[in-house]
């Protein structure tokens, strides 16, 4: 019984741990050694110098569509849509979320019950198998730019890259953006589908500096 109790225990550990690392990147060190690192992570990631996030010119195409992804997103009300998780070395998570501006409601069923909760101060992890509790600032995470109310893409949020495809009226939407504060910490993508004049956000990526990769698929958006 002590076996398979540490043996459920570490496993736990390891998800939560996968869990804050790709939802919630650790504030980095000011120490000279570790900015050293975190420059030279950010450079390959992004393709930019001395930490300073680059980004392509934004045509006048993709400024309306940014804008439209600001509108659409501060009407945003998902009430526990399906979703599912998969993290950068393949493991998935499923659950429902319930979100709207300044508020994140993240119900895992899988791979056992967890529950993330986040407004734009703070976040709060509880892990129901080990009855443990968590919580962090999220002043400059990434995923911060979704928990603003209103939501701005523009000002404290910097736009990195725009990508659109195009089928007539219909088409998909990549819009690439990060804290202006602190880009360094990660970048969110947001990937939309058209329709007509319908706008749907259908997945959310979260990159770290290490380009590790976290999907979030939203299967069926309200």
């Amino acid at each position: 019984m002590r076996k398979l109790f540490f043996y459920l225990t570490l496993n736990t550990l390891k998800i939560y741990l996968k869990i804050f690392r790709a939802l919630f990147f650790k504030s980095f060190s000011k120490r000279k050694r570790g900015l050293r690192g975190l420059c030279a992570s950010v450079f390959v990631l992004f393709g930019i110098t001395a930490c300073a996030v680059s980004h392509k010119e934004q045509t006048a195409s993709d400024k309306k569509e940014i804008l439209a992804a600001e509108a659409y997103l501060n009407t945003l009300n998902l009430k526990n849509a399906p979703f599912v998780q998969t993290w950068s070395d393949g493991t998935q998570g499923a659950g429902v979320i319930t979100y709207h501006p300044g508020f994140l409601l993240m119900q895992y069923a899988q791979p056992h019950v967890m529950t993330l909760k986040a407004n734009e101060h703070r976040a709060l992890f509880i892990d129901n198998l080990t009855d443990s509790r968590t919580s962090m600032g999220m002043a400059h995470n990434p995923l911060g730019v979704l928990l603003k109310n209103p939501i701005r893409l523009s000002g404290s949020v910097v736009i990195t890259d725009v990508q659109q495809r195009w089928s007539g009226k219909n088409g998909s939407i990549q819009i690439s953006m990060a804290q202006a504060s602190n880009p360094s910490q990660g970048v969110v993508v947001l990937r939309f589908k058209q329709f007509g004049k319908k706008m749907v956000l259908y997945e959310i990526r979260i990159i770290d500096a290490a380009h590790k990769t976290t999907i979030i698929d939203l299967e069926s958006p309200s």
